[in-house]
């Protein structure tokens, strides 16, 4: 994968042309190799403002001489002139063989007065993913150097043509990233840190995907007991993939919908994904029958019938994953394992901290168990509060390199003061700099008693909150706002860069607020506000052995 400077660009939102740039880098991480280091302008924040790298180029690829290509991309449509392409920006056209040579001219003098010794070799490229150019020779630019709609997919091809990724390493390519660094005048950006942290928590917590694979036992049944941000999704997920890789048929079973939603996204082509009751409504389905939701007791006759139900060929599995574990019952672990080959492979996923349900664990005769209590995901000041909220019987080791996330909580006395409090929580998430897409409302209360669940508006921010109506493929349908929110029993197993924990509120700090306030608060990868009533904060303080 090639290396991009600077680093965090997935997280950051982007639309029209500045969405196909990013895709573009997306193509480039992927399809060069690690001799490759592109540097890009897009949707950066920089001192003289703008996105180009420099002038009218978009991307510069350094290979190991030392050596550039520089990409100048044009989103959308173009015309084609007696001059040469040509591009409407708003009210003025621009001639883009003259805006490139222009560029690449100026950026090639001041690399030249830079570079004192060595001189680098400069070639370019124009990339229009979305026009196909009708006449090549009238471009103005030689057609060997356009990449058209016409020939996407040989971008990378092209690239690796005219910029070798084999030339001989030389000292001056020490030169040319210290220019292209001076040159993009970097500012500080909390998207930058956004995209750090994921890169990190995926690197870390991937160690158990890697070393809970490498176990063997016969017949292999493991049940891996995980505390939140551990890896159990990326385990998960690499299961999956090792099955589809093999031939083996996987599938994937949980309790909570958004995260079989979620799962079902990112997971390999060939794994089935769904949570137990949608499992058993597309199993009772394929025998001709449709079940009637609307009745009382709807779920239970899933349920019963499940439990009868001889699998035919059609739904057996030779790797059987199930995740959130703790959420499950016993009667369902025996369905899920008659669905399973003789010969297939068992995985049992849970975090007894994030049983919010209060039911006892699920016992599992002779499977060998694994313990990983790390969690890389939540920043370390975090998980000391809740190490001290929890006590001494519930250890909680912390993984993360983040530290200093300054864990806020806002108190209210009466419930119309819930609101503004929420409300100050969302600005002060926006003045430490996290953009609303990366800002979550999570409530302590579930959805059909919550008080922000009829509202679609929190001040001036539109709510994205599921509507409780799923479409035609089965997909939950949210109301389209920009600030996202949902329930902590749903928003488990998920994750935001800043998460506001509101409508905290109980009676006694017990084994169930506990475990619910885990699990909020694990949710959080870098800043954390909590709101609670006085009732609730004070208990929380109290345990904490802070100041009221």
């Amino acid at each position: 994968m090639a290396h991009i400077i600077p680093e965090g660009w997935q997280a950051l939102p982007a639309t029209g042309a500045e969405q196909r740039e990013v895709e573009t880098l997306a193509l480039l991480a992927g399809g060069l190799s690690d001799a490759y280091t592109v540097y890009h302008g897009v949707h950066w924040t920089r001192v003289a403002q703008g996105h180009a790298l420099v002038g009218e180029i978009d991307f510069a690829i350094v290979n190991p001489a030392g050596n550039l290509l520089l990409i100048e991309q044009k989103s959308g449509y173009l015309t084609e002139t007696p001059e040469g392409l040509v591009k409407q920006y708003d009210k003025k056209e621009k001639r883009v063989p003259v805006q490139m040579a222009r560029s690449v001219e100026a950026l090639r003098k001041r690399l030249h007065q830079y570079c004192a010794a060595e001189k680098p070799l400069l070639d370019s490229l124009l990339y229009c993913p979305d026009y196909s150019v009708r006449q090549p020779g009238t471009a103005g630019i030689d057609p060997a150097r356009i990449i058209d709609a016409s020939r996407r997919e040989q971008l990378i091809h092209t690239i690796r043509s005219l910029l070798p990724e084999h030339d001989p390493a030389r000292p001056l390519a020490a030169e040319i990233h210290r220019f292209l660094r001076n040159e993009l005048r970097l500012v500080p950006d909390v998207a930058t840190v956004i995209g750090q942290a994921r890169t990190l928590y995926t690197r870390l917590s991937g160690g158990l995907a890697e070393w809970a694979r490498n176990i063997e036992c016969a017949p292999f049944r493991l049940r891996v007991i995980g505390t939140a941000g551990a890896g159990k999704t990326q385990l998960a997920l690499s299961v999956l993939q090792d099955a589809v890789n093999a031939g083996r048929r996987p599938l994937y079973v949980c309790y909570n919908r958004p995260l079989a939603d979620h799962v079902a996204l990112i997971a390999p082509a060939g794994a089935t994904v769904a949570t137990y009751h949608q499992l058993c409504d597309r199993i009772l389905r394929s025998t001709g029958q449709v079940p009637d939701f609307t009745l009382p007791g709807a779920f239970e006759a899933l349920e019963a019938f499940i439990a009868s139900y001889q699998p035919d060929a059609g739904w057996q599995f030779d790797e059987l994953v199930i995740d959130e574990g703790q959420d499950f019952q016993p009667a369902w672990r025996d369905n899920l394992m008659k669905l399973l080959q003789p010969n297939g492979r068992a995985w049992w996923l849970e975090d007894p901290m994030q049983n919010l349900y209060g039911r006892p664990a699920v016992e599992l005769p002779g499977w060998v168990v694994l313990r990983a209590q790390t969690n890389y995901r939540t920043p370390r000041d975090i998980l000391d509060r809740l190490q001290r909220l929890v006590g001494p019987e519930q250890t909680i080791e912390s993984g993360s390199p983040l530290d200093g996330s300054d864990v806020e909580i806002l108190t209210y006395a009466i419930h119309a003061e819930l609101m503004d409090k929420t409300k100050t929580a969302i600005t002060r998430g926006l003045g430490a700099g996290f953009k609303m897409g990366n800002i979550s409302v999570v409530t302590y209360r579930g959805r059909e008693h919550s008080r922000f669940t009829p509202l679609d508006k929190l001040g001036p921010h539109p709510l994205k909150a599921f509507t409780g109506r799923y479409d035609l493929l089965g997909s939950p349908v949210y109301s389209e706002g920009e600030l996202f929110i949902d329930s902590v029993h749903r928003f488990k197993g998920q994750s935001a860069p800043c998460i506001v924990f509101t409508e905290i509120d109980f009676e006694e700090l017990d084994e169930a607020a506990l475990r619910k306030l885990f699990v909020g608060m694990t949710r959080a990868t870098m800043k954390l506000v909590l709101v609670a009533s006085e009732r609730a904060a004070a208990a929380m303080l109290k345990r904490l052995g802070e100041p009221e």
